[in-house]
């Protein structure tokens, strides 16, 4: 059975600087001073985008003494991989059904 895609995670990675963050944090786990470096964003800025990631559960944080490090969270990931992989298969099992217009 097809589950529907995440409405609201698309939503939220659909900003470029957010996607832009999860996909640095694809590659390591980073601080917001690595990821101000990464992106030329403001830290205020920065540091809101990464709070809407983080309330999401995209990324989660761990402190390191006065920094705070974030880390992509992949089971997220790999469950709107898997929702877009069912919304793939309905569609080509789809492929042929055409409803007649009256």
């Amino acid at each position: 059975m097809m589950t529907s895609v995440d409405s609201d995670l698309i939503r939220i990675l659909g900003d470029p600087l957010r996607l832009q963050i999860v996909t640095l944090l694809a590659r390591e786990t980073l601080c917001t001073t690595h990821l101000v470096e990464e992106t030329g964003a403001r830290q205020t800025n920065l540091s809101n985008h990464l709070r809407v990631l983080r309330e999401a559960g995209v990324v989660e944080t761990e402190p390191c003494g006065r920094f705070t490090y974030y880390r992509l969270r992949p089971d997220v990931i790999a469950t709107l991989a898997g929702q877009f992989a069912e919304l793939a298969e309905s569609a080509r099992s789809a492929a042929d059904n055409k409803r007649a217009c009256p």
